[in-house]
């Protein structure tokens, strides 16, 4: 495996970019394609980010195949053949090692690297960055596209040092993997990602207890195998979806239905619902009524929609309707798609363990302590989430002008300028940072390609124009977080209790982390930005 060779000494960069995902391995290609001295650094060791990381059982992609990829290099859209609509973690594995391989983007990469510190110089208009390497990189600019869900979190269970058996959580899983056939295994979370763990291992495992605290409604997903005819008639419009998916709610190849839901008739509102259902896809969320996000008539009947759906899945009655989520609508907190999830709870080997009354005490030799029971185990599996939007950065220690600490900040109060650039962090640059569209309402590669393209002409500006830095104003700072505050504040969203509003995270502040006003909306903002010549903006 070919990696850029390491020194002790420190070294100086054009730019430094964190993270060889997604946005990680567009931005070096961008910044790389100007000419710049770039250097990546990733916590890995091969390319792939989000799909590096999380390879635990059932792991799949949840936005179209056709729509979730790059779209700079039409060559590359030719020859790579997606052989799903949501492709599993493998393949999408796969598909960012060739674009690494392809690019020639390793040369420029070194993994097994973390950043451990990074400090702005205002002298030198230079951020020194340090990592746990014992390496040091001078440059000005500092791109971090460390990811929106990137920060594990794992509760403070007691006495994890007891249990004589396995534990892994799913987004530092093995890369050997783990054997649990025939293993009584406990999963802990079902959420996105511990529902696509439980609807996999339901089978092979000789008993699945699963600790649940907050019940998701979910979409059925409808997959397909994808032959060469499949494959060229989505080739035919990739024209259109490059262009199309900027201006849609999401960033995928759908948008809301037009006309009022509220002005159908009771049968054509089942009718739409259900043409919407059959769709498999998150269109059901994101691509139907946007009323259901504001008007609480409406939420209140798509919901209960999907509330039959899911009894409609699960034999036991009382099973059913411990899954069905009563605190909250749907739509409101991240809505997965599910495969054969709500008919694991109908084999035999599987019980549903209600953790939210009684919550899991810890960890014994054998097992999970609840209410005073013990559950024998061997394998317990953490699907319990992420510090989201915040968590990557946070946990860098990174200072910025007059030494202020951005988890100091944000642990004060989360803010930023689009999502892109935070007031007193000059040339910081956040990839998915937190209020953009990016941190959770968005189809990831849209934005994140988005994001990447604004970092790279602002730091194209900045260079034809010989100026060193860049920094929004506290009062552009401002009128961003009380935009994204109206918009976030007008939906049903802030009444839910969710990792969306960082409630998951203990004494994290509470703000919706992504910004929800659309994606053709918050585009619009940034191109303003960039053809105001960065008003608003302090350059130096």
């Amino acid at each position: 495996m070919s990696t850029a060779s390491s020194s002790a000494a420190t070294e100086k960069f054009d730019a430094i970019v964190v993270g060889a995902g997604i946005a990680g391995l567009y931005q070096l290609y961008r910044l790389r394609e100007m000419g710049l001295k770039v250097r990546s650094l990733d916590a890995g060791s091969q390319v792939g980010g989000t799909w590096y990381w999380n390879r635990y059982p059932g792991a799949r992609v949840d936005s179209q195949s056709y729509i979730y990829q790059y779209w700079f290099s039409d060559e590359l859209l030719e020859e790579w053949d997606w052989s799903q609509r949501f492709p599993a973690q493998p393949e999408t594995e796969r598909y960012l090692n060739y674009v690494a391989d392809k690019f020639e983007l390793r040369k420029d990469i070194q993994f097994n690297t973390t950043v451990t510190a990074a400090n702005w110089d205002a002298e030198t208009a230079l951020w020194t960055i340090n990592t746990d390497t014992d390496e040091t990189f001078v440059t000005p600019y500092f791109v971090s596209c460390a990811g929106m869900l990137s920060a594990p979190q794992t509760p403070p269970f007691a006495n994890f040092e007891k249990f004589r058996g396995a534990i892994a959580h799913t987004a530092r899983w093995p890369r050997e993997g783990m054997d649990l056939a025939g293993k009584r295994v406990g999963v802990i979370g079902t959420g996105a990602t511990g529902i696509q763990v439980i609807q996999t291992i339901a089978k092979e495992v000789s008993e699945l207890k699963v600790f649940q605290r907050s019940p998701q409604y979910a979409i059925p997903m409808r997959n397909e195998d994808y032959d060469d005819a499949a494959r060229d008639a989505w080739r035919a419009q990739y024209p259109a979806l490059r262009e199309s998916v900027h201006h849609t709610f999401a960033g995928f190849d759908y948008n809301f239905e037009t006309g009022a839901y509220l002005d159908l008739s009771p049968e054509q509102r089942t009718a739409a619902l259900e043409r919407l259902w059959a769709d498999g896809s998150l269109s059901f969320w994101i691509g139907g009524y946007p009323e259901m996000f504001f008007d609480e008539t409406v939420n209140a009947e798509v919901s209960e929609f999907v509330r039959q759906k899911i009894r409609a899945r699960v034999k036991d009655p009382v099973v059913a309707e411990k899954l069905i989520p009563t605190h909250f609508g749907f739509g409101t907190a991240r809505v997965p798609l599910e495969t054969e999830y709500y008919d694991a709870y109908n084999r035999d080997n599987v019980q549903l363990v209600d953790v939210s009354e009684t919550p899991i005490e810890g960890f014994t030799e054998n097992g999970l302590l609840v209410d005073g029971r013990e559950y024998e185990l061997d394998v317990v599996i953490l699907a319990t989430g992420f510090d989201a939007g915040t968590g990557a950065l946070s946990r860098m220690d990174v200072h910025g002008r007059d030494g202020r600490s951005l988890t100091e900040q944000w642990r004060k109060d989360i803010r930023s300028t689009l999502g892109l650039q935070v007031h007193g962090f000059p040339n910081l640059f956040t990839v998915a940072g937190p209020l953009a569209p990016s941190t959770a309402f968005c189809n990831m590669t849209t934005c994140l390609q988005q994001q990447v393209d604004w970092i790279t002409d602002c730091i194209a500006y900045l260079r034809k124009q010989d100026l060193k830095a860049i920094e929004p104003s506290l009062e552009k700072e401002d009128w961003w977080v009380k935009h994204h505050d109206d918009t976030a504040n007008a939906t049903l969203l802030m009444a839910t209790h969710s990792w969306y509003t960082g409630d998951n995270v203990e004494g994290k502040p509470r703000r919706l982390l992504s910004y929800i006003g659309g994606v053709g909306a918050y585009r619009q903002f940034c191109d303003e930005a960039r053809d105001s010549h960065y008003e608003g903006f302090a350059l130096s």
